[in-house]
């Protein structure tokens, strides 16, 4: 009997130990298995942040998709300028005016908006506005008459948005002629007002 009650004790050692040894693997491998499961989720989660900065191009290959806004932003203003300027540089820049008149003609309004537009989203930028008269009328009269022309698109600039002190206006009266004919088509071409951007 005493065997036999030893070879219980061993079955039983056994299993207690084998038990034991098993709990131990088992948490031992729990914990590395946690351990990798973390690792592959911190990687998984470095791969979502990878895939959210990569796109797959037309070709298949990675294209960057992270966006620097201070550079988008710059890139967009530079570009604005420039279309500005592009568009500036189509508009008239010089404006006609009725025997005696310093009305804005409707037909100028177009242009003038288009200046305006440039000015208001150029703070820095300035324009000289010079007025013209023909030969008609005496000198005092038509340097009178340039002043008012040009004060007549300052205030229509101003209305626009532009800043006053963005706008400077002389007048040359019947002095700076574009024609020098005594007809009405010459008389016309020198009743003006003329935009210089100064730099």
């Amino acid at each position: 009997m005493s065997v036999n009650k030893l070879g219980k004790f061993a079955v039983v050692g056994l299993s207690a130990a084998w038990i034991v040894g098993c709990s131990t693997s088992a948490s031992d491998t729990d914990t590395s298995t946690s351990a990798e499961s973390e690792a592959a989720a911190q990687e998984e989660a470095a791969a979502g942040e990878t895939d959210q900065a990569f796109g797959a191009g037309s070709d298949s290959s990675l294209t960057s998709v992270i966006v620097d806004e201070e550079a988008a932003a710059a890139a967009a203003e530079a570009e604005a300028k420039q279309a500005a300027m592009d568009l500036l540089s189509s508009a008239q820049t010089v404006f006609y005016f009725d025997f005696d008149k310093s009305i804005v003609r409707p037909e100028s309004r177009e242009a003038l908006a288009i200046h305006a537009q440039y000015l208001v989203a150029n703070p820095s930028a300035r324009v000289v506005l010079e007025g013209h008269a023909d030969e008609r009328g005496t000198r005092e009269y038509n340097m009178a008459l340039g002043e008012r022309r040009a004060k007549a698109i300052s205030r229509y600039l101003t209305i626009q948005g532009v800043a006053a002190s963005q706008i400077e206006t002389v007048s040359f009266g019947e002095e700076v002629p574009v024609s020098f004919g005594h007809d009405s088509a010459s008389w016309q071409a020198n009743r003006r007002v003329e935009i210089r951007y100064e730099q």
